[in-house]
């Protein structure tokens, strides 16, 4: 064992040392995700992103989801696929103006939760086939008062559900 070809040995420190800088940059990660989104009594604070825009963590009927919050968005829409794996049945159709033109999706209701204690029971939410990610809407954020400065969304939470 005490002869280990050298090539073995610098391979070992090599690997040790791109494990290090990989725990590194994902503990650096985690701790600025979490520096993005503040709760602070009755308002929520959250950051722009690095991809540009505000992302905001929560659930629907109980599985977690990262709503990018889409203020040019009239209605909560989320990815058919989504709708699917929740269970989500349609409760009717709808024709929506995307940026990628006219599309027809299904519209389905579930509860949502987001982080910070902002509740919608029984949100009517349109299901889309093409859509990338779930989009947090007007319907949600118009009964909220809210502002946008420097980066940074600050949302005032009271007794707003």
């Amino acid at each position: 064992m005490n002869d280990l070809p050298g090539w073995v040995k610098h391979g070992t420190v090599w690997m040790l040392l791109g494990l290090g800088l990989f725990l590194g940059v994902q503990t650096w990660q985690s701790r600025a995700a979490a520096m993005r989104f503040v709760v602070d009594g009755s308002v929520v604070e959250i950051q722009r992103s690095p991809d540009g825009h505000y992302h905001w963590r929560g659930s629907l009927n109980g599985r977690a989801v990262d709503f990018l919050v889409d203020t040019g968005a009239t209605g909560t829409a989320i990815p058919q696929a989504l709708a699917d794996e929740l269970g989500l049945i349609s409760v009717g159709q709808v024709r929506s103006s995307t940026a990628g033109g006219i599309v027809t999706g299904s519209v389905v209701v579930a509860d949502l939760v987001l982080d910070g204690g902002v509740r919608a029971d029984r949100l009517r939410i349109t299901a889309l086939g093409g859509l990338g990610s779930p989009l947090l809407g007007m319907d949600v954020l118009g009964r909220l008062r809210w502002q946008q400065n420097d980066g940074r969304l600050r949302v005032e939470l009271g007794g707003a559900q």
